[in-house]
């Protein structure tokens, strides 16, 4: 358990859920998957290390906080069509380049990002492609974007804490609280309860605020929050 303290804990559910993306794909990524290949398989393993691939924990797959948002960069280059080749090329050039286990989330990688992923995709792909990825005007800034950083709180050691909603700070993910799970960030309330509270009280905004000491604008904030990311 001293292992889980501060490092935010992350079932393999909840995780595709606060990135937006299948709990299938976010297993291939972070698992790695097999295929038959003429007469055997070939395989393809982890993208990267998780924070509790050598933990036994209760309930399977689980990741921390830094394996969540480096996720969540690999969901945005999958929602663009990268291949999953160039993605893996990708987060090993820049982890040497930045000497970061969590390379994508590095801020650095918003300037110099662009030259790592277009090396990437030549050295996986060829050079022919490479050439059909800038014919197509494949904009890295419209994927790797400053908004996607905007959330996130930095200090020395790399993210620190993440408020998820754009221009909010209201909901916040701070693997200190609560082992990382969404919270209204002055209350410190778990948004999940708050909805699983709402709909038990018929939706009664005004009775949960009552209820957890909060206003029925942090209780409209985590509703908003969780149906978005269960949607």
């Amino acid at each position: 358990m001293e292992a889980l303290l501060g490092a935010g804990i992350y079932p393999l559910s909840q995780a595709a859920r606060l990135v937006g993306e299948p709990a299938r794909n976010v297993r291939r990524w972070l698992k790695g998957y097999s295929w038959k290949y003429r007469d055997g398989r070939s395989s393809s393993g982890p993208l990267w290390h998780t924070r509790y691939e050598d933990e036994e924990l209760p309930g399977g797959l689980a990741i921390g906080f830094r394996d969540l948002l480096e996720l969540r960069m690999v969901a945005q280059f999958a929602r663009y069509g990268v291949h999953l080749k160039v993605i893996r090329a990708t987060i090993d050039a820049a982890r040497s380049h930045f000497r970061s286990d969590y390379p994508l989330t590095n801020r650095r990688f918003l300037t110099d990002g662009r030259r790592i992923f277009l090396e990437a995709v030549e050295e996986t792909t060829g050079a022919e492609r490479l050439i059909d990825v800038l014919g197509r005007q494949f904009v890295f800034s419209e994927v790797i974007r400053p908004s996607l950083y905007a959330g996130i709180e930095y200090d020395r050691s790399g993210a620190r804490r993440w408020f998820p909603v754009h221009r909010s700070r209201m909901i916040l993910l701070d693997p200190e609280v609560q082992f990382g799970t969404p919270i209204i960030a002055d209350a410190g309330v778990p948004t999940d309860a708050i909805y699983d509270a709402w709909k038990a009280e018929s939706r009664d905004q005004v009775r949960v605020a009552r209820a957890y000491g909060l206003t029925p604008k942090m209780v409209s904030a985590a509703v908003n929050f969780e149906q978005r990311i269960r949607a």
